[in-house]
């Protein structure tokens, strides 16, 4: 069986890198004879989107059947589901340990993630998976004819933490500017909610185009 370990180097003895989609690599281990293939994720660690996607489908085209990581998005999560790869986050230690652990049957897979969107960029947000605040980093959300929008968002990460709370004068929807602030918010939730939909349609779509061709 093959096995893709998210890490801070290339060999069975680093650490395990608790960002999946920023990993510095992804280690492909063969559980037979513990060889190695490494993976460069380096383009991948200051993307501005799309960072988990492009690592899942490396993992896929891998040939892995699992991945061990600390940390897993949404969007990488629905990736590896569509795939069958099972994912494990909460992996800590060397990547040896935590291979050690797997095949030992001592590790639960994950269901869902466990880290919001953009989890480990530089100067990100990616918080609490389950937090829309965090999700969308305290970014300002400004509406139409001028008016203010304001997002308070914290997020805390493995690698240190962040709070951060915007101001923004924007595009916001037309027409909202004249909604009491309980509706206008609830539009620009649902505006951003779509539109994190559709991006994942298109990148599920070029994830499965990739699967085709292998």
């Amino acid at each position: 069986m093959k096995i893709a370990v998210s890490a801070k180097g290339m060999d069975i003895d680093s650490e395990i890198d608790e960002r999946f989609g920023r990993a510095a690599y992804l280690l492909i281990i063969d559980t037979e004879n513990l060889n190695i293939t490494v993976l460069d994720n380096a383009e991948n660690i200051n993307a501005a989107q799309g960072a988990g996607i492009q690592a899942a489908s490396m993992v896929s085209g891998s040939g892995a059947q699992v991945l061990l990581t600390g940390s897993c998005g949404p969007k990488a999560m629905t990736a590896f589901s569509a795939t069958n790869i099972q994912v494990f986050t909460g992996q800590t230690g060397s990547v040896r340990q935590a291979v050690e652990r797997f095949k030992q049957n001592g590790l639960q897979p994950a269901d869902q993630a466990n880290v919001g969107e953009k989890f480990g960029m530089t100067g990100g947000t990616g918080g609490n998976a389950g937090s829309f605040s965090s999700r969308t980093g305290g970014r300002g959300v400004g509406m139409a004819g001028g008016g203010r929008g304001m997002g308070g968002g914290g997020g805390r990460c493995m690698g240190g933490s962040g709070q951060g709370m915007g101001m923004g004068r924007g595009t916001g929807m037309p027409g909202s500017g004249n909604l009491p602030p309980a509706a206008a918010s609830k539009q620009e939730s649902l505006a951003e909610l779509k539109k994190q939909a559709d991006d994942l349609q298109q990148q599920m779509e070029a994830i499965q185009k990739k699967i085709k061709n292998i």
